[in-house]
């Protein structure tokens, strides 16, 4: 049960407030705040990823040192109000994230390829401390197409119009989406198919649970081992049964068994219906 009077203070502050106090303890998980106005116990909580965009945690967490964070959120039921100090240190950039509407569409020029997404610096708005950019497309969001690399899709100093999708305040970062900006070719394939269905395309791909047919540009279908139609004496239904009937290349005539619009997946068959 939290007190009272801890409630009572906490549900004064207001996420966007900003709260100064001094850190009271350091673990691994972030740092416990005691607010000012409020010298009974810690009330102020700061996790590492929030604590700082461009210093180190333990540089960040010292007890005893005076700190000020914007209220991300408040629980009053746990008894915290959860704050960035990252936010106080770079005011300029998080107000500029933080007046992002999801949906609008940001314009710049892509600045660097990593392993793990694309960075993009923007037209507008502040630079990043740290990163190329203050925009990041991860690899699912650069196109409605399978690609093998990303230079398929984008190259490093291209210009690009992307959808807003999210706040990321832990690194300080606009996600983005490349795709959103481009027709969905699944939603128009869709539109055109039904159950039952027969289609021709080619085998793309083999797993150990099916492999997938191509049946139109861009649009990957599964036939699922049950759906092999694989004779009794083929014995039981198993990758090694997998690459006994089809090899990558192969063309083959199958029927649509599924569409499901909102997961963008195909369910394929060998069976006729």
């Amino acid at each position: 049960m939290i007190p009272l009077d801890d409630r009572r203070f906490l549900a004064a502050v207001r996420v966007g407030d900003v709260c100064r106090g001094t850190v009271a303890a350091v673990s691994r998980s972030g740092m416990e705040v005691t607010l000012d106005g409020f010298p009974a116990r810690p009330l102020g909580s700061v996790g590492v990823l929030d604590a700082s965009w461009r210093r180190r945690f333990a540089d960040v967490a010292v007890v005893g040192r005076k700190v000020a964070g914007e209220v991300v959120a408040v629980d009053l039921d746990a008894g915290r109000a959860l704050l960035s100090t990252a936010a106080t240190e770079n005011p300029e950039l998080w107000a500029f994230l933080k007046r992002l509407r999801c949906g609008e569409v940001l314009t710049g020029t892509v600045a660097a390829i990593e392993r793990f997404g694309v960075f993009v610096a923007l037209d507008e708005g502040p630079g990043h401390p740290i990163h190329p950019g203050v925009g990041f497309i991860t690899y699912p969001e650069l196109s409605w197409r399978w690609f093998e690399d990303v230079s398929e899709v984008v190259e490093v100093g291209q210009r690009v119009a992307c959808e807003f999708l999210q706040f990321d305040t832990t690194n300080g970062e606009a996600r983005l989406s490349l795709r959103a900006t481009r027709p969905d070719p699944f939603q128009s394939f869709a539109d055109g198919v039904r159950a039952g269905r027969r289609l021709t395309g080619r085998v793309t791909k083999l797993v150990p649970f099916g492999f997938f047919v191509e049946v139109a540009d861009g649009i990957e279908g599964l036939v699922h081992l049950s759906e092999l139609g694989l004779p009794p004496e083929a014995g039981p239904m198993s990758s090694v049964a997998v690459e006994e009937a089809v090899r990558p290349g192969d063309r083959l005539t199958v029927y649509v068994k599924d569409v499901d619009r909102e997961r963008r997946r195909l369910s394929l068959s060998l069976r006729q219906p």
